[in-house]
């Protein structure tokens, strides 16, 4: 895995592409936000993150360490969320995915407390 894939994930993430997003899950594939319940397919993967995007105003990944071991790959970032009222947080988050063989996520995990985002 390249550092170019990273960053175009991010990318893809930061501008709120939702469809984007879910094209880079295999069809079985699935990401867990936190404690959430799953969401699988790139279908529902869509649909969820899309939801996501309508709470907040925008976003911006800055990654500050990664690590990969086989398909596996950890990522150690901030992100900044601005806020539906003009305001931003920064909150620390954690990012564990798992390709395929064709490149495509079979799961995805992120951990953040959110709590902040929506005080």
């Amino acid at each position: 895995m390249s550092r170019d894939f990273v960053q175009r994930v991010f990318e893809i993430v930061d501008a709120r592409d939702a469809a984007g997003f879910a094209a880079l899950f295999a069809p079985d594939g699935r990401i867990v936000f936190g404690n959430g319940a799953p969401m699988t397919g790139p279908d529902e993967v869509e649909v969820g993150v899309r939801a996501f995007f309508g709470t907040i105003a925008g976003l911006a990944h800055r990654v500050e360490r990664e690590w990969q071991v086989g398909d596996d790959t950890v990522i150690d970032l901030v992100v900044t969320y601005r806020r539906l009222d003009g305001g931003e947080v920064v909150v620390p988050a954690a990012v564990i995915w798992t390709r395929d063989a064709d490149g495509l996520f079979r799961d995805y995990r992120v951990y953040f407390d959110l709590a902040p985002l929506y005080a």
